[in-house]
């Protein structure tokens, strides 16, 4: 899948290079489009959304349904940039997801490192055995020893023998990966790679004095939340917990006896994670289903209903933690991303659960329309676009996606013509 990637240090670009980001999501198909500037900053200059049809816990179930959703947030996203997609860097989520560390040892050639025997440490750490229905995404160096010296971040030029890399590998489910890289296929786009999700959102909300100290990311999103931990600059653990928004959608549906539209209506505009912050006595009109009369809903109801699912999530979640071996070395606490994050009351409820600190953590280092995506839901498209631009540094130019002003004028008139 590429060269693994090391922090990101953008250097200057052309003007005019750009990086394009799908995030497929479960809930929500996300187009964003940034321009490389000549300070090395990501300027973004287009964004297009749609609501996910076709996918459930991160995985594609409706090809036809993926693929108009992709569409229509390309072409939203082409028409505020003004230019024409042909490529784009994809995010991949969900439980088949796996991951464990490795670590390689080769000879050193020259009797000083070279990129080469980076190359080859490299290919030497992911030779582990791995199921057949799964393919490696990412190879992600934590550290390198060269002759028993540990903690070296940038070994090249370095003098010794013996050279050992560790790195986290992560693999997913060739299937999902393949379905993926078909939807966006038939949309008439390539794939410039296909990225973990929360690898992509740990470049977009976490800073680097996190990372060194120890930080938990958890991004909740539609279908599921995924977690990577980090430590000493580098990740070293990363996992899927198949529950996230959507569940807490289903139950209020269920418990209140609306529809899954107003549920999640009622979720953002009046839900809360903790009962006890509940201060409005105001009573929530539910309009009932089929001819049946509408009720009133008190917000304390409404969050009763709510709270038990986020106590069980964060509960999964500092389980998972817990059996990473992590739990005492992460100083800088958790950060909490994704759509779902944005409930009132997650963070009082989560430090009640992990007793760390916990923050919100939305997109930064970014410029052009950052108003528009300095948001919790964002965190993903961001962080591939992040991800995209730091590829392009280590790869000297490779890493751009490739776009273009040809034909756009007939996709405006295409896009006009289904939207009026």
């Amino acid at each position: 899948m590429g060269k693994p990637l090391k922090e990101i240090t953008m250097s200057v670009s052309n003007e005019g290079n750009m990086v394009v980001a799908l995030d497929i999501g479960t809930s929500k198909i996300v187009a964003l489009i940034g321009e490389v500037n000549e300070e090395g900053g990501v300027e973004i200059v287009g964004i297009g959304k749609h609501p996910s049809r076709g996918m459930k816990k991160g995985v594609v179930v409706n090809i036809d349904s993926t693929i108009e959703a992709i569409q229509r947030a390309v072409e939203e996203a082409e028409l505020m940039a003004g230019v024409n997609i042909n490529s784009a860097y994809a995010g991949i989520a969900g439980s088949h997801i796996q991951s464990l560390n490795s670590h390689g040892i080769v000879a050193i050639k020259e009797k000083e490192v070279t990129e080469g025997d980076l190359e080859r440490v490299m290919d030497a750490a992911r030779a582990v055995a791995i199921p057949a229905d799964q393919r490696i995404l990412h190879v992600l160096p934590q550290d390198y020893v060269i002759d028993q010296q540990e903690g070296i971040r940038e070994p090249v030029g370095m003098s010794g023998v013996r050279l050992e890399a560790r790195v986290h590998l992560i693999t997913g489910a060739q299937s999902a990966a393949q379905n993926i890289i078909k939807c966006v296929d038939r949309c008439g786009l390539d794939v410039d790679d296909v990225i973990l999700e929360q690898v992509a959102s740990s470049y977009a909300v976490l800073e680097n004095d996190e990372k060194e100290l120890g930080v938990c990311m958890v991004d909740i999103g539609g279908g599921t939340s995924d977690i990577a931990i980090f430590l000493d600059g580098a990740i070293q653990h990363t996992a899927v917990i198949p529950v996230a928004g959507d569940q807490v959608t289903n139950d209020i549906a269920v418990a209140v006896r609306t529809t899954s539209q107003f549920a999640e209506k009622l979720k953002i505009e009046h839900g809360y994670a903790l009962r006890q912050l509940v201060t409005s006595d105001e009573v929530i009109e539910v309009p009932g289903i089929g001819e049946r009369e509408s009720r009133g809903l008190s917000p304390q109801t409404l969050a009763s209903v709510i709270e038990p699912r986020y106590e069980e999530l964060f509960s999964m979640i500092h389980a998972e933690i817990r059996r990473s071996g992590f739990e005492e070395r992460i100083g800088a606490g958790i950060v909490l991303t994704g759509g779902s994050s944005k409930i009132r009351g997650a963070v009082e409820l989560a430090e009640e659960i992990f007793h760390m600190p916990v923050r919100i953590g939305a997109p930064m280092n970014i410029g052009g329309l950052k108003g528009e995506v300095e948001n919790p839901i964002h965190s993903t498209g961001v962080g591939l676009l992040l991800y995209g631009a730091a590829r392009n540094e280590f790869s000297g130019g490779k890493g751009f996606s490739h776009v273009s002003q040809e034909n756009l004028w007939d996709k405006m008139k295409n896009w006009f013509g289904s939207n009026l």
